[in-house]
């Protein structure tokens, strides 16, 4: 069991790990991670990658044993792959912060539940039809334009804006 006092540090401490690749938002805003939990007498950081192939996964385990070493707790980082992740995880706060960084976050509309099995379970799911504009991080105009699938990191895009011209990068749905 853990006590109050050391929960608190654990979050604290947790809440001190950044995205590597994004050094304004942290794994929790990010929504990568998951769960903090006892098992047996140890703790586990369950941590979800934004992709399959993310190069950031094994950086992230380290720096959660790293500010958990701090506190003197031992923990096993646990990566979950199911549910993937999605960026409707992301909190409304990271958002801001990537806008204020210079990335455009994501629109909520990844893909959404379309069946459910009577325990709930999704069947499949629905991507929306229509792509909603990508306003500019920088000065806020929907007039942007995508110009390469693949920005600074595989999980974000490279547009331009062409109201003020400038390139951004644009966190994908998923």
């Amino acid at each position: 069991m853990v006590s109050g006092a050391l929960e608190a540090r654990i979050h604290t401490a947790l809440d001190g790990v950044y995205d590597p690749e994004i050094p304004v938002v942290s794994i929790r805003e990010l929504g990568i991670l998951r769960d903090v939990r006892i098992s047996g007498d140890t703790l586990e950081v369950v941590i979800t990658p934004t992709y399959s192939g993310c190069p950031a996964m094994e950086q992230i385990g380290d720096d959660i044993r790293n500010a958990l070493a701090r506190e003197h707790v031992q923990v096993r980082v646990v990566t979950q792959l199911a549910p993937a992740w999605t960026t409707d995880w992301i909190t409304p706060a990271a958002r801001d912060k990537l806008r204020g960084y210079g990335i455009a976050p994501p629109s909520h509309a990844a893909a959404q539940p379309e069946g459910l099995h009577a325990c709930g379970k999704v069947l499949q799911f629905r991507r929306p039809t229509a792509t909603p504009p990508v306003p500019c991080p920088l000065c806020g105009s929907d007039d942007t334009t995508e110009t390469s699938h693949f920005g600074s990191t595989a999980c974000k895009a490279l547009y331009r804006c062409l109201a003020c011209m400038e390139p951004f990068d644009h966190f994908k749905p998923y």
